[in-house]
């Protein structure tokens, strides 16, 4: 066994839920001898005084007392800002409050009487900051209205006719329970809230969805007016209505596809009860609706049923506005994708891009070496994810951070989490090593010694490393052609070069890279030859204008090719040729220094709106192909009765379930883009795909009287959250010289670094 020497004397403390100011959240307390230190998480600048203020001062830029932090998100920024413009705000409001009360002598008399009278169901409620926002009318600050303790401890109440507290109470009716602050208000809501959650079965993360929130407020506006909706309500007039909004929503998104263009996702999946279902997404850049689903069940392995199927679809979208139908790479769909691609030549069959870069990280994590390094890394989280005094233990030691994340699928949560852990390894070096780590009894446990023996092992997070520097770039790619938040077209392929450039600049050696290169190859053959893939990459200023000598015959081809696809108009076409020149030689608007600045800042589809205007024809084009996605899209369908709406024989019943149905599958699809929330790794909402990281290979049987998972501490407020921003753009960077890649050269053929 060998211990990691760790050079700094510095002890992390945890921070309590008690720290309620909201820069708790983005630094760090340490114990550095007899004095506590704060550093911020963003820049790692130590604080040795000045407290949560100067932090905050730090955070916001706000010269005099702290040095900027220049690596703070502008989010955070500006929340610092607000929350130090607000206690000014307070401060001020309240002399001017207390200006007022010594001129409300006559107003304290009269409520003087409420000291005798504490029995009558009348209660007077000091003013608290739990319940400052219900209403303006109440006087507000931190830590209630006094300074330091002499004021608040008066809150209960009035000591004397003209006493402070009664001057500043707030009179409230009540029928025996007692309101004197919100906690026990919100106490009393939370537990109705969970009663009703644990009784109807629901998914535990269903507090956040953006309308949970909503709800919660349109139930407190309406105050004791508030009468709940009753079951026919829901499925009368209620679902009536929603349907009517959803599908005003969905028109307007259907009133864009002439003018951006369209994609037709087709989202396959099991059910429990063996049921082979499949949805009908469309995705534009103004969002995704859901148009229906199907049980295929009977059909799925039939090429022919399902080509009638896609072509049905097609047709009731509207061919002219379809650019592509995205399918898994199963078999039979991909020989019902081409025969559909012949039957409608102005459109193209495309494999999900998302897809073929899971069964690519699939095929990694079968490599013998890669594999043994996943179990062992495993053994680590399993250990401490099924113990809760270990789990607590290190949560202290990573401030509040997992050791685990799940990715988009199952196969990249094995490299995200290899990941994560890296980043975290000195923070579980220290813990092996401390004192606390020593006294622990599972320290001495056979899974305590192997884990202490791996996190001590050298050799070991140089492997960890070598293949995060390995996959990075492919979960990369995985998180472009799945996001929500912009269209990947005009990213993929650069993303893909930049994956193979990452592996071979990693191994050097050919013979070594080669074997990595040829997995990615046989599973993105399809995406390679893929025009529209291409046309994205020339399409898009920011690769087009950095490659050096000319473009890959093959990129040419594909910019070519999507012409002649989607232009039938022969005059348009030899318009958009003249048009590709001017691009090429980047004159006209094309050349401004305000365009040649854009080309790295604005996404590639805005800045041909913005400086195309002396081509229209190439415009319009760009700005279509542009704007598609390159993957289905995953939402979450929990909780939506697909399986008995396929059940259903009445057909009112039937019509009903299929309309709630569109309803919920829309208003996931409209919520997706700003959810972002990270879910406990042991619970049961995120367990299947993290399933192989917290799982032991058999019960705790030894342990079964010791595990309470009531000792497990709750999320630490302070947490830095160590998954990746939204810089992923940023990254791909510039210049594609590399021929090798472009060319796809395979183990045993000759190099050919010359142009096509």
């Amino acid at each position: 066994m060998r211990f990691v020497e760790m050079g700094s004397s510095l002890e992390p403390i945890p921070i309590t839920s008690q720290k309620h100011d909201p820069a708790w959240k983005h630094c760090q307390m340490f114990k550095n001898g007899e004095r506590v230190q704060l550093k911020c998480v963003y820049c790692g600048k130590i604080f040795k005084g000045g407290g949560i203020h100067r932090i905050k001062e730090h955070l916001a830029g706000q010269k005099g007392n702290a040095a900027t932090c220049f690596q703070v998100p502008s989010d955070v920024r500006l929340m610092m800002q607000q929350s130090l413009d607000g206690v000014v705000v307070k401060k001020r409001k309240k002399q001017k409050i207390a200006e007022e009360i010594t001129n409300l002598n006559p107003v304290s008399s009269e409520l003087g009487f409420f000291d005798n009278d504490v029995n009558t169901g009348m209660e007077l409620t000091g003013v608290s900051d739990a319940i400052e926002p219900v209403s303006s009318f109440l006087v507000g600050g931190e830590g209630g209205m006094g300074k330091k303790g002499g004021e608040r401890k008066e809150r209960g109440r009035g000591r004397g006719r003209g006493s402070v507290t009664s001057a500043k109470a707030v009179v409230t009716m009540g029928s025996g329970m007692l309101l004197s602050g919100g906690k026990r208000t919100n106490d009393h809501i939370h537990m109705a809230i969970g009663r009703f959650l644990y009784d109807i079965g629901a998914s535990l993360d269903a507090v956040n969805s953006s309308y949970f929130q909503l709800m919660v407020q349109a139930i407190a506006s309406g105050g004791s007016e508030v009468v709940v909706p009753s079951y026919h309500d829901l499925r009368g007039w209620v679902l009536k209505n929603s349907v009517e909004e959803v599908r005003n929503d969905v028109d307007k998104n259907i009133a864009t596809w002439a003018r951006t263009g369209c994609s037709v996702l087709v989202d396959q999946w099991n059910t429990v009860m063996g049921r082979t279902l499949i949805s009908f997404l469309v995705y534009c850049p103004e969002g995704v609706v859901f148009l229906k689903s199907v049980d295929a069940s009977d059909i799925i392995k039939l090429p022919d049923a399902l080509y009638e199927l896609l072509k049905q679809v097609v047709e009731e979208i509207g061919v002219r506005h379809v650019l592509q139908v995205i399918t898994r790479m199963e078999e039979q769909l991909i020989c019902a994708g081409r025969r559909l691609a012949d039957t409608f030549p102005s459109l193209y069959w495309a494999p999900c891009a998302a897809h073929c870069l899971d069964l690519i990280l699939e095929d990694f994590a079968k490599l013998e070496w890669i594999n043994l390094v996943i179990e062992q890394a495993r053994s680590i989280t399993r250990f401490v994810y099924n113990h809760s005094v270990v789990l607590n233990m290190m949560k202290r030691y990573t401030f509040g951070n997992d050791i685990v994340e799940p990715g988009l699928s199952r196969f990249a949560t094995n490299f995200v989490t290899l990941k994560r852990m890296v980043d975290l390894k000195h923070n579980l070096q220290t813990m092996v090593t401390s004192q606390e780590w020593v006294d622990c009894p599972y320290s001495k446990k056979p899974r305590g010694l192997e884990m202490l023996d791996l996190v001590s092992d050298q050799s070991f997070w140089s492997s960890c490393a070598l293949i995060t520097h390995l996959t990075n770039p492919l979960l990369q790619v995985l998180r472009l052609a799945g996001s929500k938040k912009r269209p990947a077209m005009g990213y993929i392929c650069a993303g893909m070069y930049r994956a193979k450039e990452a592996i071979k600049k990693e191994l050097i050696k050919r013979e070594e890279y080669i074997v990595y290169w040829n997995i990615i190859d046989h599973w993105w053959e399809q995406n390679w030859n893929l025009p529209l893939h291409a046309a994205g990459f020339y399409l898009n200023p920011k690769f087009f204008y950095s490659f050096e000598g000319d473009m890959p015959n093959k990129i040419r081809s594909g910019m070519y090719d999507c012409i002649e696809k989607f232009v039938p108009e022969l005059n348009v076409q030899d318009k958009i040729i003249k048009e590709v020149n001017s691009y090429k030689n980047a004159a006209s608007d094309f050349g401004r220094k305000m365009a040649v600045r854009a080309r790295d800042t604005m996404l590639p589809a805005e800045w041909w709106s913005t400086y195309g205007g002396n081509c229209p024809n190439l415009v319009r084009l760009a700005t279509r192909i542009l704007g598609q996605t390159c993957s289905s899209i995953e939402y979450k369908r929990s909780q939506i009765p697909f399986e008995q709406l396929h059940d259903t024989k009445n057909c009112l019943e039937r019509q009903r379930l299929s309309d709630l149905v569109f309803v919920q599958c829309n208003l996931r699809l409209r919520q997706m883009v700003d959810k972002n929330e990270e879910q406990d790794p042991i619970s049961f909402d995120s367990n299947n795909i993290l399933e192989d990281w917290i799982k032991g290979k058999e019960l705790c049987s030894e342990d079964f009287d010791t595990l309470n998972w009531m000792a497990i501490d709750p999320p630490s407020d302070n947490a830095r959250l160590l998954g990746t921003s939204d810089s992923e753009i940023e990254d791909l960077g510039a210049g594609f010289d590399d021929y090798e890649i472009f060319n796809r050269v395979k183990e045993g053929e000759e190099e050919n670094v010359e142009s096509m």
